[in-house]
């Protein structure tokens, strides 16, 4: 009997307003990785799920692309206004792939769990539709201008998740029939389905595969995977690194992947990025790995100009290959000139997404040296990094 192909649908089009920050909550941090890629990563795991289709917001097709990096998942397809704009996109992307099943998922949902999804593909064997719930414990109240109308009878009430598994030929026709109608405010697929007609059946949910929404959501997401990361690598391993670089002619500094506009740019066979060098040096000092030079000799061509981030991206996979994590970083930089501070933020955002950490796990410092010695002088800038690294 040949293989059932099933495909994942994830819908990452939405702005997610309101967790707050300068991105949409699925690419936010949560454990060193951005909200979409444990969900990505959860179905690309799964032996079962034979494709996995992403949809994004137009616009994000870069930030999909940064959150995704490693991961064996093809290009999305962008979505449309409404949520159910999106899943019928995503449902058409698959179309190709003939799958004979499919299950549809939120993308700020992160914490799904393998045994989740074989319980949605084992039950679509019995019915057209599967949506895994919780059932409502607490007393509900009817209340439609903040005053309690009457109490709702509970016993019969669920709270809906994702994924939410279908075969995939009837919900395609339910998504285009919905359509049709010019109905397009369905918030989640198995109304799409209960529109068409189609039986949907309930199984158990899972308390921890909930839907991130909120800016505090995030937080205790990120704090339950950076502990679990942290408890499970016991080795703490310190690193240290120290760079110099003096001033040549230029009109800008490159200082943590920034360019600060100046009279003068630094001097190096790279971009002479001192705080990414020092930073590098500490990270490989975690593992005693020996220094940039070591790795990136200057006497090498193919180095000259190039950005440093190639330097530091080689400090990380080191530390993965040892499947180690940075627990933080702390950056102080020396400097008359240029004003470092108001860059800060421009910096750890840069720093971010590279380390896998939130930026309250980035320290990054500007001083000077009150006008002593050669950086004093305004002849150059130095940068010293300590480093923090969880080993098994």
């Amino acid at each position: 009997m040949a293989k059932q192909r099933i495909a994942a649908v994830i819908v990452a089009a939405g702005t997610g307003s309101r967790a707050g920050g300068e991105l949409p909550k699925q690419y936010q941090l949560i454990g060193g990785r951005p909200v979409i890629w444990w969900t990505v990563k959860a179905f690309l795991d799964h032996p079962d799920i034979t494709h996995v289709q992403v949809v994004t917001g137009d616009g994000h097709e870069r930030l999909f692309a940064a959150a995704t990096q490693g991961l064996a998942v093809p290009p999305p397809v962008i979505g449309g206004g409404t949520r159910q704009d999106s899943c019928r996109s995503g449902v058409e992307a698959c179309a190709a792939h003939r799958p004979d099943l499919i299950l549809i998922h939120d993308a700020a949902r992160p914490f799904l769990s393998a045994e989740l999804i074989t319980d949605i593909i084992a039950a679509l064997a019995r019915h057209d539709g599967v949506v895994p719930g919780l059932a409502v414990a607490d007393t509900m109240k009817f209340a439609p201008h903040g005053v309690i109308e009457r109490t709702v009878d509970r016993s019969h009430l669920w709270v809906a998740q994702t994924p939410q598994g279908f075969r995939y030929d009837a919900i395609r026709r339910a998504h285009q029939r919905a359509l049709d109608d010019d109905l397009h405010q369905f918030t989640d697929d198995a109304a799409v389905a209960e529109h068409a007609g189609l039986a949907v059946a309930l199984i158990a949910g899972r308390l921890e595969n909930r839907k991130l929404t909120t800016a505090e959501d995030i937080s205790v997401a990120d704090r339950q995977l950076m502990g679990h990361g942290l408890s499970d690598r016991p080795d703490i391993r310190m690193g240290q690194g120290i760079d110099f670089h003096q001033f040549e002619a230029g009109d800008s500094v490159i200082l943590c992947g920034v360019a600060i506009p100046h009279t003068q740019k630094l001097k190096g066979h790279s971009d002479a990025d001192a705080a990414l060098h020092a930073l590098t040096d500490a990270l490989l000092g975690t593992l005693g790995e020996g220094d940039i030079g070591t790795h990136f000799p200057p006497s090498d061509p193919q180095w000259k100009g190039a950005a440093s981030a190639v330097f530091l991206a080689k400090a990380m996979a080191l530390i993965t290959a040892r499947n180690g994590i940075i627990a933080n970083v702390d950056i102080t930089i020396l400097a008359e000139a240029p004003k470092v501070a108001p860059h800060i933020p421009a910096m750890k955002a840069f720093l971010g997404p590279l380390l896998h950490l939130t930026p309250d796990r980035i320290a990054i410092k500007a001083t000077t040296t009150e006008k002593m010695g050669a950086i004093g002088r305004g002849q150059g800038i130095a940068a010293f990094a300590t480093a923090t690294v969880r080993l098994p």
